[in-house]
């Protein structure tokens, strides 16, 4: 396979940086630039051992820059540029709409811009199921697909599909080669710890209370992080432009159901578990159909959840200090913020 230089925008975060390793690991000829402004969630620890790959560079942009984006671009040359940065916490949207336009439409339209100028041959926007709003639990037989209107319920998501609309107005309009991937919740390595999966294992290490919203019963879809990077490594890879691929394990389950699952894997009592104020607009059921993507692709989850759990558990017990330094630093002033805990 002919050597590229792939740009991933976002790359130390959670699932930026996963899809880092997985590309220098599959393909070690490649070279891969990760671009993070490391904000809160960006942690530059998280990419230490790609840092020691001479085919990685990191370097340390806003992806709003636009004359530090087209200076970089212009260096590296870049074959296709993947943008995972964004703000995506919806909670941190309820609180402060702003950065989110600003991060995810404005900084998208930035890396567009500057691909344009450049003639760069391939973009790839790594969206979210949440563009599409939500679905009632009481009706299991419906699903997410492509051709789901976009009906986005927080800040965060309207944010997301604002994005996602204008990648598609730059193909149409400008004839720019992008595609669209839009993902269900993921969990694996690396995961910052405001979110559900890590907050809980963490927590219940620590034998603190576990928030969990409302009544516990909102439905996701869950994915294992790598399933949704082999996704995207087959999506850049292709010859397919102006699509928009929904990724989803068909692997649906509720919070609550997930929370007590660890809290059986680590031997901790339901006890432990504490409903909170439910989030402003909280979506009640995500779940994906991911039928284009294996029909033109052939791509399909491979990692059960039963397996993705153990292994996601087993690298929290494993990898303390990336989490302790996290967790004792700005991030405990906003979940004191959040959950009223200290």
């Amino acid at each position: 396979m002919t050597k590229k230089t792939i740009v991933v925008t976002g790359g130390a975060g959670f699932i930026g940086s996963n899809f880092v390793y997985y590309m220098l690991n599959k393909y070690p000829d490649y070279r891969i630039v990760c671009v993070d402004c490391l904000t809160y969630a960006g942690n530059l620890s998280t990419l230490k051992t790609a840092l020691e790959n001479p085919n990685f560079r990191f370097e340390k942009l806003n992806i709003c820059d636009y004359d530090a984006i087209k200076n970089l671009f212009e260096e590296e040359k870049p074959d296709i540029v993947v943008n995972f940065a964004a703000e995506s916490h919806v909670d941190r949207s309820i609180k402060n709409p702003d950065i989110f336009v600003k991060t995810n439409i404005s900084g998208t339209q930035t890396l567009m811009d500057v691909c344009r100028e450049l003639n760069v041959p391939r973009f790839h926007q790594v969206s979210t199921d949440e563009v599409y709003g939500d679905l009632p639990l009481d009706r299991p037989d419906l699903f997410f697909t492509e051709k789901t209107p976009v009906h986005a319920s927080s800040p965060y998501s309207a944010s997301k599909a604002g994005a996602d609309l204008l990648v598609l107005a730059y193909y149409r309009t400008f004839n720019f080669p992008a595609t669209i991937s839009r993902c269900s919740n993921n969990y694996g390595p690396y995961h910052f710890p405001e979110k559900l999966i890590p907050l809980m294992i963490i927590n219940a290490l620590n034998d603190k209370p576990l928030p969990v919203y409302g009544d516990g019963k909102n439905v996701r879809d869950w994915l294992y992080v790598e399933d949704h990077c082999k996704a995207i490594d087959l999506i850049i890879h292709s010859n397919k432009l102006g699509e928009v691929y929904n990724v989803g394990g068909h692997n649906e389950m509720a919070n609550i159901d997930i929370v007590k699952l660890i809290l059986g894997k680590l031997k901790k009592p339901e006890s432990l578990i504490t409903f909170v104020e439910d989030r402003k607009g909280h979506d009640r059921r995500y779940a994906i159909d991911p039928t284009k993507i294996h029909d033109e692709l052939g791509w399909l989850p491979e990692t059960k959840f039963a397996d993705g759990i153990e292994k996601t558990i087993d690298w929290y017990l494993n990898n303390k200090s990336w989490w302790e330094e996290i967790i004792s630093g700005e991030y405990k002033n906003y979940y004191s913020k959040m959950y009223g805990e200290n």
